[in-house]
């Protein structure tokens, strides 16, 4: 693998190896959808411009391959934005850019701030978990442009095509496309005029309603003097109460999450509206009826025609299901698909592809996004949500018979037209497509090269043949593993019961998805299945038999790209039920010849690259004994519970079977806070300091008063406020700070009541959600809660020593992750990231490892922490790794003091969150030379191959 860097614009070549592939051809029908001429100029007036050749267009890049001489296909890959959706650009880049590099396809990579200021950066900064984490300083580490016209310019010379991945305002709406347009820069996707239309929620409902679609009865709400009678006629005529009937309150031109809210009555509805513009927000705010009893679901939709002929094809849906676990949930009146349940793990939320709806109902679904793609004049891709309401359920005016969306089981409602779709790692884009034979590499080429279709100069890449990464294979129990020459077998196990479980599927699918890029390896993701969730936690599978009689799934590709543990099980079990298969193997076979129809055409598609095959269960024995059989090394991506206590290693060590990270000891031990400051507590003399810790049982916290506890614990730790944390659970999960008597009795009831969440702002001082554990820890520690000052960090920066950081330093400490690497002995620190709390003072669940959230400084600002403290903190942090006799990689999170460089430890990971936005990420690329994701995860499977041997 072949690594290159360039100032500015930054490029890794990953070596692929091209498969030749037969195109899969199914029986069937489908119908193809042409334009007429009239109908084909009116779609693309816009990008007329754009097809003209430019002045000065991109140097031809060419490659050799073998004998043959490739085109290689330049790509400026744009994110950010100024909407609140630009964290999520950039998991979006950050996605497309592993799973599109390649030795005929280089990425320069682009970024454009909440001011619209343009920058060209290094693809190292695309896997920051923010923008926050380099705006600030993006003038010392980033080329600027003075102007959008400047960067437009730039582009039309530096790259072949663009593809913008800005969600929301400037990205979805026009703006970025209009800019390329006018300087013939050609790029992925739609056009302006249609995005600008299609964006606003309010002129694409008035579109589709000219265009034969059912739609949501909406009003309008421009400016604060809205008329209130007019609103209150509008109740009226939609058999709304004035005074407390229930609507939507979103912004006409957010995204399809931001802002979005249930609003009660005529004037809540106002007060709602009011908020959204002064946030600034939207000028414009939708009230949409409440569409009670009715089934989200979402469609991506994919162009594979020619030329002007449009063929847009709809992937097999998904249906989106809000979820309350019974009584222990905090139940919502108002739930909606906000931007929480979207992108972070949670079952409060679950998804379902295909859908659970009646056959008719899904293929209309898909005709009716077909049409719709169609006749908003959309390019290359979307994705397309609305609802489906039963006729039971169904509470709008009576539809007109002309109307699109009508069928026997009931209305088909199309509300939100996402130019840009989310493309994060397990997103719809992905999920869908999986589902149909397209890996990630496939579905992105596919997009791309449909692109270039458009744009003369680009024809010859139509001859490219997309280079597909190595495919992840579902072990089969009963058949030989043949193994190609030169390939060692991986399994990546993730999953477990406890409350890190859901992190940890997207800790292993990062994992098992990066080392797919390697051609020597066989790599197999595998389901640790949760246990049943009445289990308490002293029962739940410590007896050696018990755990060794617990359930692994090896999954198959798509079954991967779930939102939960739970959802992946779910699907485990419908794949091998045979109605369910059957149904689901009719649905996928009909959506692959409609694709076919259109790529058949394609010389540059080279066929579907992913099996429809099936998952398998093992129990752990019988799969720890298939790992000795083939010689595998076990990836370990299991947070918490017996991935992490030592368990899970013993049992491997038992069968000689190698796995990353520490040993069977040092696990128990980093497991047991408490062990673990035991063993640290002989090094305070070497600038190693521990926190005081009280140790108390659930139960003696229910059975003791509250003041009596309080006071006791406030005298013991000699402290005013604590800090709370269950005894042997990783992350952020049930830990909160506690400033009086009031503050414990609100969390020992939430452990009495296996609550599934704290929400904000419940206790006295203002936090976030607090995940608890499920179920309830046994055990809970109690320390001092420690003060640091509070880290503020803005886009104003003056120069590269951290100016736009806002740190008072009156304590001299902060809070500080840091990852290991290497040897047992010999452990390498890389370089800590100072981590800022965004709202309360803990880090929340979605602050340390949901993308787009939460800020991490790495290396720390010079304004922080001078070059010599930390170089002896990092001296710190490897006596800590060695007198723990850690090896392969952990993290170890610690306040450290700036001056001394002397480290109060907090916890030791032995399996740290391997997301695709963890801090370690961050690290692993400022060491020198960087390590890239798949370069970091693949050393992490070197050293355990090593520590075998």
């Amino acid at each position: 693998m072949a690594t290159s860097s360039l100032s500015g614009n930054f490029s890794v070549l990953r070596h692929s190896e091209t498969q030749s592939r037969s195109l899969l051809l199914l029986g069937g029908s489908s119908v193809k959808l042409f334009r007429s001429k009239h109908e084909a100029s009116t779609c693309h007036g816009a990008r007329v411009a754009a097809a003209v050749p430019r002045a000065s267009a991109p140097e031809v890049a060419v490659v050799e391959k073998g004998r043959e001489k490739v085109r290689v296909l330049k790509l400026g890959l744009i994110c950010g934005g100024p909407s609140a959706e630009r964290g999520i650009s950039l998991n979006s880049a950050r996605s497309v850019l592993d799973h599109l590099q390649g030795d005929d396809l280089h990425v320069s990579c682009y970024y454009i701030d909440c001011n619209l200021n343009a920058f060209a950066i290094s693809s190292a900064q695309v896997y920051s978990n923010t923008p926050a984490d380099f705006d600030f300083k993006l003038e010392s580490l980033a080329q600027s442009f003075q102007t959008l016209s400047d960067l437009a310019k730039h582009l039309a010379t530096a790259v072949d095509i663009v593809f913008p991945v800005i969600h929301g305002q400037f990205g979805e709406d026009g703006g970025i496309q209009e800019l390329l347009e006018k300087y013939n820069v050609p790029f992925v996707g739609t056009g302006s005029k249609e995005c600008c239309q299609a964006f606003d929620k309010h002129k694409a409902s008035l579109e589709l309603r000219k265009h034969g679609f059912i739609t949501v009865p909406s009003f309008l709400v421009q400016g604060y003097e809205t008329d209130k009678s007019e609103l209150s006629e509008w109740f009226k005529k939609h058999q709304l109460d004035p005074d407390l009937g229930k609507v939507v309150v979103k912004p006409t031109r957010g995204g399809s999450s931001i802002g979005v809210g249930v609003a009660y009555g005529v004037n809540d509805s106002l007060v709602k509206a009011n908020e959204i513009m002064s946030e600034g927000i939207d000028k414009k705010v939708l009230i949409e009826i409440f569409l009670e009893g009715g089934n989200e679901f979402t469609a991506i939709v994919l162009d594979v025609g020619s030329d002007l002929d449009s063929f847009p094809v709809v992937l097999l849906p998904t249906e989106v299901e809000l979820q309350f676990r019974g009584a222990n949930d905090v139940k919502e009146n108002d739930a909606i698909f906000n931007y929480r349940r979207k992108y972070l793990p949670t079952q409060q939320v679950a998804y379902h592809t295909p859908p659970r709806f009646p056959l008719d109902v899904i293929e209309n679904i898909r005709k009716g996004a077909s049409l719709l793609f169609q006749r908003l004049c959309l390019q290359d891709f979307a994705r397309i949500d609305g609802w489906f309401l039963p006729n039971s359920s169904s509470k709008l005016s009576p539809f007109s018979q002309s109307e699109f969306g009508r069928t026997e089981s009931g209305a088909i409602i199309f509300t939100d037209i996402n130019m840009i779709s989310g493309m994060e790692q397990t997103s719809f884009l992905f999920q869908q497509a999986s589902k149909v034979g397209f890996s990630h590499t496939n579905i992105l080429r596919s997009i791309i090269h449909h692109a270039c279709l458009r744009f003369p100069n680009l024809a010859s890449v139509s001859g490219i043949s997309g280079q597909l990464p190595s495919r992840s294979k579902s072990l089969q129990r009963n058949k030989s593993f043949s193994r190609r020459e030169g390939t060692r077998k991986v399994f990546v196990i993730f999953g477990g019961n406890t409350s890190e479980r859901q992190v940890s599927l997207m800790s292993g699918t990062n994992v098992w998805l990066n080392l797919l890029a390697f051609h020597d390896l066989e790599v197999t993701p595998c389901l640790l299945s949760p246990t049943s969730e009445c289990a308490s936690s002293i029962d739940m599978g410590k007896k050696a038999d018990d755990v060794m009689n617990r359930t692994v799934w090896s999954l198959p590709y798509s079954l991967v790209l779930r939102h939960t543990t739970e959802e992946v099980l779910d699907a485990c079990m419908e794949a091998i039920e045979p109605e369910h298969a059957a149904i689901t193997s009719e649905l996928r076979k009909k959506v692959m010849n409609d694709l076919m129809e259109g790529l058949k055409d394609h010389n540059w598609f080279t066929g579907f690259d992913i099996a429809d095959d099936l998952p398998v269960k093992f129990s752990l024995r019988q799969w720890i004994k298939l790992a000795k059989e083939v010689q595998a090394t076990v990836f370990i991506a299991v947070h918490g519970g017996i991935g992490e206590d030592g368990t899970l290693q013993s049992l491997l060590d038992a069968e000689g079977v190698p796995y990353t990270g520490p040993g069977a000891m040092a696990s128990k031990i980093c497991m047991d806070k408490v062990a673990t400051s035991v063993a640290l507590k002989h090094l305070a003399n070497s600038g190693v300091l521990t926190i005081n810790k009280d140790v108390r049982q659930k139960d003696d916290l229910s059975n003791k008063p509250i003041n009596d506890t309080w006071h006791d614990l406030t005298r013991k730790l000699q402290c005013q406020t604590l800090c709370v944390k269950p005894a042997k659970d990783g992350c952020s999960t049930g830990v909160a700070r506690l400033c009086c008597p009031e503050d414990l009795a609100i969390y020992v009831k939430a452990l009495e009541d296996c609550l599934l969440r704290i929400p904000p702002n419940c206790l006295s001082k203002a936090h976030g959600m607090i995940e608890m554990p499920n179920p309830p820890p046994e055990h809970l520690i109690f320390e001092p809660f420690i003060e640091t000052d509070e880290i503020i960090v803005t886009s104003k920066f003056e120069d590269a020593t951290g100016h736009g950081l806002t740190w008072k330093g009156h304590s001299r400490w902060v809070e500080i992750t840091v990852g290991v690497i290497g040897k047992r002995g010999s452990m390498h620190s890389l370089s800590p990231s100072v981590t800022v709390k965004e709202s309360g003072d803990i880090l929340s669940l979605e602050e340390k490892f949901q993308g787009g959230t939460g800020i991490n400084l790495t290396p720390p600002p010079l304004s922080i922490m001078s070059e010599n403290a930390l170089k002896r903190c990092k001296q710190h942090i490897e006596l800590i790794a060695n007198t723990l006799q850690l090896e392969g990689f952990s993290r170890i999170d610690a306040f450290v003091n700036v001056d001394s460089g002397e480290v109060l430890i907090i916890e030791v990971n032995t399996v740290p969150g391997m997301t695709p936005s963890t801090v370690l990420i961050h690290q692993a690329l400022v060491e020198q030379p960087p390590l890239y994701p798949h370069q970091f995860f693949r050393k992490l499977l070197d050293l355990a191959s090593e520590r075998s041997m």
